[in-house]
C-alpha cells in the first residue's frame, strides 16, 4: 500500500436530513435559506435568500453589484441551466481607451475596473425563471440584517484590519465609513449596521410590492427596473461619471444576464456540470479528464504520487484556459474538443509520474486552432501590496424536498473598492481580470471578463447528487477539484470532505491584477505530512507551507443528496463563517 494521509476525524459532524439541506459560506446566510425551505420554497428561492443575505453579512467578499453565477438543477425535468451571472464591460471599455488613457494599465481598487453590477439580475432572474416566491419574501433576511445589524464576526474583523494595515480602507470614504463608522473598527460580537444597503433592499422590495397587483412577474420586472432603469440606476451612472467611470445608464439598462445550458463531462459513472468558458469551470471538467485514467486509490490520499498527479492535470488545464477560454458571445472557444476524453487522453500524457512542470505547461494542440500565448513566454509576476484585498467570494449549496439543486458562486465585495453615495452599493471589481493585448478574455465592450467563481453540480444517475463550490480566486477550481475526489474517489462524507488538508499550484498568471505567476509554486497546508513536502520538492515542485486552517486555501460547501433513501448531507468549511442546516 502506497504511502498515504491518515485522515482525521471532521471537527464539525456532517448534517443530515431527509427534506432539505443548506450549506453556505456565512450561518446567516445558511439560515436564511433554511427558513425559506421550511416556509415552502425550493431549493432556488432558498439559494437567491441565502445569496441576499450573503451579499449584506458577507459584504467584505460579495454584494449585489457584484456577480453571481448560478448553476441549478429541475429534478422534475432532469434538466441543468447556468444563470450566467456575470457582468459586461460598458461600450466605452475599449482597448483603445485604456491604452490611449491609462498606458493599457487600471488601478485596483479603482472605478475603472468597474463592469456592469450582474448580481441582482442573477437572483431576480434565477426568482423569476426558476422560484416560487417573492422577492420581498426572499429578501426579509437580507433587508433585517441591514438595517438592524448583526454581530460583527472573525473574518469581517481580519479583513478589515488587513485592509487598513496595507492602506487600501482609506482610498474610499464612502466605503471607510461603512466598514469603519466614525472611524473605529467595530469589534467581534459588536452590531454592525448597513442602514444605506438597507434602504436600498427596501425600496426594491417595495417597488416589487407596488407593481405585484399586475402579478408575480410584474413585480418582479420592477424590482429590475428600480436598479438597472430607475433612482438607484441614475445615482450609480451618475457616481462614475463624476469619478472617472465608463458605466451610464444606457449600460444598466440594457443589461440583462443569460440563461444558458451547462457544460458537462463524465467521471467514471458520475456526470459533473459547470458553466461555460466566460468562467474557469471548465477547467475542472478538462483536470476529471485527464485523472479519470489514473488509479488514484491506490497512489492513497494526499499521498506525493496523488498530489503530483493532480497539481500537474491543474497545470494542463489551466494553461489551456489562458490559451483559449474567454467569453463565448466574443471568442471561438474549442470548447468540444477541449472537454472530449481523447483530448483529455492526450492531455493527460503529459503528466510525468515523478518530474513536475517547472512553469505553466504550453497549451494542448487542437486541429486548425492557433492557442494564444504571450510574446516571449509568461514572465514572473510581482505581488502588489492590494494584491490580498482582491480575495472575494462565498458560495451555497441547497437540495430540497423535490431534488433540485442550487450552486452558486456570488463575488465582488465592497472591500476597498468605490461606495455609491447613499446607497450601500459599490461597484463591481470583476474588471480586475483585466487585459488589453489580443488573448481570448481581452476586455471588449459588452464582454463578459473571464471570472474563477465557478459552480458545480455532480449527479450519479440514481444514486446521487451534490452541488459544490468555493471561494479562493484560482484555487476555486482546485479546491474543488479536491473536494469532489474526497467524496467520489476516497468514500468521505461532505463535511470531511471539505475540511481534508488542501493544496494548490501558483504555476500560471493569476486571474486578479497584477497576474501575479510563480513558476513551478506549489503551497500545501502544514497538516500534510512533511515527508510528503520533501518528496514533492524531489520532483521538482517549489513547496511553501499555508498554516492549518488559512481561510485562502477556499471554503468548500456541499450537499450530498442519496437519491435512493432520501438523505441529504451537508458539509461546509470550518476555515471561514460557513454552515450547514438541514431537516
Amino acid at each position: 500500500m502506497p504511502a498515504t494521509e491518515a485522515l482525521p476525524r471532521a471537527m464539525r459532524p456532517t448534517v443530515m436530513g431527509s427534506r432539505h439541506v443548506i450549506a453556505a459560506g456565512h450561518y446567516l446566510s445558511a439560515h436564511a435559506g433554511f427558513s425559506i425551505l421550511e416556509a415552502g420554497g425550493n431549493a432556488i428561492d432558498a439559494g437567491v435568500a441565502a445569496g441576499l443575505v450573503t451579499n449584506v453579512v458577507e459584504i467584505e467578499l460579495t454584494g449585489i453589484h457584484g456577480i453571481a453565477p448560478i448553476i441549478l438543477y429541475r429534478a422534475d425535468r432532469n434538466e441543468m441551466s447556468v444563470v450566467a451571472g456575470v457582468g459586461t464591460w460598458p461600450k466605452a471599455a475599449t482597448r483603445e481607451y485604456f491604452i490611449k488613457n491609462h498606458g493599457g494599465q487600471i488601478k485596483v481598487g479603482g472605478i475603472l475596473e468597474a463592469v456592469i453590477p450582474a448580481a441582482l439580475d442573477a437572483w431576480v432572474t434565477a426568482l423569476e425563471q426558476f422560484g416560487t416566491m417573492s422577492f420581498s419574501e426572499v429578501a426579509a433576511a437580507a433587508i433585517r440584517f441591514a438595517s438592524d445589524g448583526f454581530p460583527m464576526y472573525p473574518t469581517l474583523a481580519e479583513l478589515i484590519g488587513e485592509s487598513v494595515r496595507i492602506g487600501a480602507m482609506g482610498r474610499w470614504p464612502e466605503t471607510a465609513e461603512i466598514f469603519m463608522p466614525g472611524g473605529r473598527a467595530l469589534k467581534v460580537g459588536e452590531m454592525f449596521v448597513q442602514s444605506d444597503l438597507g434602504r436600498s433592499l427596501q425600496f426594491l422590495a417595495d417597488e416589487e410590492k407596488s407593481a405585484s397587483k399586475r402579478g408575480r412577474a410584474a413585480g418582479l420586472q420592477a424590482v429590475r427596473d428600480a436598479f438597472y432603469r430607475g433612482d438607484i440606476a441614475k445615482k450609480m451612472a451618475d457616481f462614475h461619471k463624476e469619478n472617472g467611470g465608463l458605466v451610464t445608464r444606457d449600460d444598466l439598462a440594457n443589461f440583462k444576464v443569460a440563461v444558458e445550458p451547462a457544460v458537462s463531462t463524465r467521471f467514471r459513472d458520475i456526470d459533473v456540470y459547470s458553466c461555460g468558458p466566460w468562467c474557469q469551470g471548465p477547467t475542472l471538467l478538462q483536470a476529471l479528464n485527464m485523472l479519470e485514467g489514473l488509479d488514484l486509490e491506490s497512489m492513497g490520499h494526499n499521498s506525493p504520487a496523488y498530489i503530483h498527479a493532480l497539481t500537474e492535470a491543474i497545470k494542463l488545464s489551466i494553461s489551456d484556459r489562458e490559451a483559449y477560454y474567454g467569453d463565448p458571445n466574443h471568442v471561438d472557444v474549442p470548447l468540444e474538443t477541449l472537454l472530449s476524453k481523447e483530448y483529455g487522453k492526450q492531455r493527460a500524457s503529459q503528466i510525468r509520474p515523478d518530474k513536475a512542470w517547472p512553469e505553466m505547461p504550453p497549451a494542448g494542440a487542437i486541429s486548425g486552432r492557433k492557442p494564444w500565448t504571450a510574446a516571449g513566454g509568461v514572465g514572473e509576476g510581482k505581488r502588489s501590496p492590494d494584491f490580498e484585498s482582491s480575495l472575494a467570494t462565498s458560495y451555497i449549496a441547497v437540495v430540497d424536498r423535490h431534488g433540485n439543486a442550487f450552486s452558486a458562486t456570488p463575488t465582488d465585495g465592497l472591500m476597498g473598492c468605490p461606495v455609491v453615495p447613499g446607497t450601500g452599493i459599490g461597484t463591481s471589481m470583476s474588471g480586475r481580470p483585466f487585459w488589453v493585448d489580443d488573448r481570448p478574455a481581452a476586455l471588449a465592450p459588452g464582454k463578459r471578463p473571464r471570472t474563477q467563481c465557478s459552480p458545480a453540480i455532480a449527479i450519479r444517475p440514481g444514486k446521487q447528487l451534490m452541488p459544490f463550490g468555493t471561494p479562493g480566486a484560482d484555487v476555486i477550481m482546485q479546491a474543488m477539484l479536491q473536494a469532489f475526489m474526497n467524496v467520489f474517489v476516497f468514500g468521505m462524507d461532505p463535511q470531511l470532505a471539505v475540511e481534508a488538508p488542501r493544496f494548490a499550484t501558483y504555476s500560471f498568471p493569476e486571474t486578479f491584477l497584477p497576474h501575479d505567476y510563480k513558476p513551478g509554486l506549489l503551497k500545501i497546508e502544514e497538516t500534510i505530512a512533511k515527508p510528503t513536502g520533501e518528496a514533492l520538492a524531489r520532483m521538482g515542485h517549489k513547496v511553501e507551507w499555508w498554516p492549518s486552517r488559512f481561510w485562502q486555501i477556499g471554503n468548500v460547501s456541499a450537499v450530498l443528496a442519496d437519491l435512493k433513501t432520501g438523505v441529504r448531507h451537508g458539509g461546509s468549511d470550518h476555515r471561514r463563517a460557513g454552515y450547514a442546516i438541514g431537516w
